[in-house]
């Protein structure tokens, strides 16, 4: 199967936008979920789990730093890999000056459907792109 990124829909958060590929939900017989995760310079996402998958993550683009369990904050760059276990607290936040691209896996798939019940959550049709305000600036 074969599906272009405006074949899919968007998810949109405060924090960035994610286009979920591949899941149960979408792909017929499909058991895991694959996707792309873009997370915009400054922000990142609460430290959250997912009791019945575990996640894989492979930073393609940018930097920034992870945090997964109890474990010390760890910096994160393109070509880095993470596994986060099922049921284990983590986060993500960009700590560049550009997006923080990340191609995110959770086995089983099914986790994506959580997302949705995060605040402020927009789901973007198939070829609608996000825009991005400019943020606030604070002088050094």
């Amino acid at each position: 199967m074969h599906r272009p990124p405006d074949s899919v829909p968007t998810m949109v958060f405060d924090w960035g936008s994610i286009k979920w590929h591949v899941s149960p939900s979408s792909v017929p017989g499909a058991s895991s979920t694959f996707g792309e995760v873009v997370i915009n310079p400054n922000r990142g996402h609460d430290r959250h789990q997912h009791p019945h998958s575990d996640e894989v993550l492979y930073v393609i683009e940018g930097e920034g730093r992870q945090t997964v369990g109890d474990g010390p904050e760890f910096a994160v760059r393109a070509g880095d890999a993470i596994w986060i276990p099922m049921g284990t607290m983590h986060s993500t936040f960009n700590t560049g000056w550009r997006p923080l691209r990340i191609i995110a896996t959770y086995t089983p798939g099914g986790a994506e459907e959580a997302l949705r019940d995060l605040p402020g959550f927009a789901e973007l049709a198939p070829g609608e792109q996000p825009t991005w305000a400019v943020a606030d600036v604070k002088p050094g």
